[in-house]
């Protein structure tokens, strides 16, 4: 209660009278937190393989497709032309190999001083691994199909990892343009297959299976790495193709199967000269039930035949 003569104080209060009680901090935490996330799932993806990423982005431009992190089912879209591109799972596990065979190799200290004279690449044929060599000769001794302790120790770390695998192999040997000998019985022709062979026979001992290997093949200079200079060192190198399970050759059919709508071969006749099997005797003939006529119906089939009168 005011008494008389002392003043009336009036307190008049501006601005927002939530003060720290009002929600706009939580909408920006909430956006904090939401870039937070964004960034984390940034940072985790490129961390992964390129098949989870590959994964991922098929994902987001087919929702509602089979898409799946595991690459065996997963469809996406092609950029802008609508059409379903299905991802390959052979594809998947050739990327997957590159990337063990870059992370042992790495691993390995005294194979990691090779690392830039290993070059590992997806093709259309498949996983194609190729050993270069320099000028001092690092995988073969000079003019020799014999391996060096450095490349003896790189093509067991390849078998330990290729024998494991269904695809098939081809080993490949190619030459620079020098001119190898003098010899005209043995030149870069022989001593590309040779070192071809060489890389074979030791990947078979140390596990590749005896059929696993397809194709042994020398190139010598016709198929050059730097084709500007026929004579560059890297021209000289082995190439490992690890092919796609596709190339491989189908089952063959037995008897009569259907498959994918088309039938198999029929089966074997009998031979010539030997008596056709007997016949199966004929079921005797049942007499058809007789159906008793409605009413009116003779007289309107009897009309429909020729010769007759409605």
């Amino acid at each position: 209660m005011v008494g008389k003569g002392q003043p009336i104080i009036v307190i008049k209060r501006t601005g927002d009278h939530g003060g720290h009680h009002g929600g706009a901090w939580k909408v920006a935490y909430a956006d904090f937190v939401t870039a937070m996330m964004a960034l984390f799932i940034v940072l985790w993806l490129m961390s992964q393989s390129d098949a989870v990423k590959k994964a991922v982005a098929g994902y987001f431009n087919d929702p509602k497709g089979t898409a799946s992190l595991l690459g065996t089912n997963m469809t996406g879209t092609g950029a802008g032309n609508g059409k379903t591109q299905a991802v390959d799972p052979n594809q998947l596990q050739l990327e997957d190999l590159k990337e063990k065979l870059e992370r042992e190799i790495r691993a390995r200290k005294d194979l990691e001083k090779l690392n830039k004279q290993i070059e590992i690449t997806i093709t259309s044929e498949g996983l194609r691994i190729e050993l270069i060599e320099d000028k001092n000769g690092t995988f073969y001794q000079s003019g020799s199909a014999n391996l060096s302790p450095s490349g003896q120790e790189l093509l067991a770390l390849l078998a330990a990892e290729l024998k494991t695998l269904p695809n098939q192999l081809q080993i490949e040997g190619h030459t620079d343009a020098a001119q190898y000998s003098n010899d005209t019985n043995y030149g870069n022709w022989e001593l590309s297959a040779d070192r071809a062979n060489s890389a074979r026979r030791l990947l078979q001992q140390d596990g590749v299976r005896a059929d696993q290997v397809t194709q042994v093949r020398g190139y010598a200079d016709q198929l050059l790495r730097v084709k500007s200079n026929p004579y560059d060192p890297s021209n000289r190198r082995i190439s490992i193709l690890v092919k796609n399970n596709e190339n491989a050759p189908p089952p063959q059919l037995k008897h009569a199967e259907v498959v994918g709508g088309v039938p198999g071969p029929a089966p074997p006749g009998p031979a010539a000269g030997a008596p056709p099997p007997p016949a199966a005797p004929a079921a005797p003939a049942k007499p058809p039930a007789s159906t008793p006529a409605k009413p009116g119906m003779l007289s309107k089939l009897t009309g429909l035949l020729p010769g007759t009168k409605k």
